[in-house]
């Protein structure tokens, strides 16, 4: 099995040596740049399977590296955890909408850093990453991130990628808010449940124009279900 490769990115050098010595303790291979700039060369140099980074850096913000870094048809898939001592929703949701997959806030125990960089890790690599979803109309390719309705281009956010394609795997189930929470975002102290319904809303109004937002239902008193049967 291949040694797992994270890059840390923060611009305090005794923060970076205390994530490298908790990370090879449990197996990993470490890499570190200092700013995001060096990140970007190192990224294009060799691709980490996931990025450990600091939201506050001089020059080029964590943030606005993230932005870059979705950008690119190469990047935009990479796994990226925030360390932050932000802790505003706002700040937190701006991040999210972004592709930023989880948070740990400054402090944080190794345990805890470990344990969601795990979970990270395990939503990013599923059974189906490869695999085209189809159902109706509506068809999710995995590989190529691509949703297409009709075989019209549907445009979606990062967020909702996930929730569309994590909801077209489990058709026909009902999830509840909490249940969404954990397994779409690596729910932590610092999402709130609203913040599913915000997504919800979002997912409906890109599905809405090709007629197909009715797949997306409200159960009430218990949460969502993705269903095609919608008449």
């Amino acid at each position: 099995m291949n040694t797992i490769k994270i890059l840390v990115v923060d611009d305090e050098a005794p923060i970076r040596m205390m994530l490298r010595q908790a990370l090879v303790r449990h197996g990993f291979e470490v890499e570190e740049a200092g700013d995001g700039s060096e990140a970007l060369n190192m990224v294009a140099d060799s691709m980490p399977d996931l990025m450990l980074l600091d939201w506050m850096m001089p020059n080029l913000s964590g943030i606005e590296l993230v932005q870059k870094l979705r950008r690119d048809e190469v990047t935009k898939d990479l796994p990226i955890i925030m360390l932050t001592a932000k802790v505003e929703e706002g700040d937190r949701v701006k991040g999210l909408d972004l592709g930023v997959d989880d948070y740990v806030t400054k402090p944080f125990s190794p345990r805890e850093l470990i344990a969601r960089i795990n979970a990270v890790l395990r939503r990013s690599n599923p059974a189906e990453a490869d695999g085209i979803i189809e159902h109706g109309l509506l068809k999710l390719d995995a590989s190529s991130h691509r949703v297409t309705i009709d075989s019209q281009l549907l445009e979606l956010g990062p967020t909702e990628f996930k929730l569309l394609r994590f909801f077209m795997n489990n058709s026909e189930k009902v999830f509840s808010r909490n249940q969404l929470l954990d397994r779409v975002w690596s729910r932590g102290s610092f999402i709130e449940e609203r913040t599913v319904d915000v997504h919800i809303r979002r997912l409906r109004k890109a599905l809405e124009p090709f007629s197909v937002d009715g797949y997306l239902q409200t159960v009430r008193g218990s949460g969502y279900r993705f269903s095609a049967n919608t008449k």
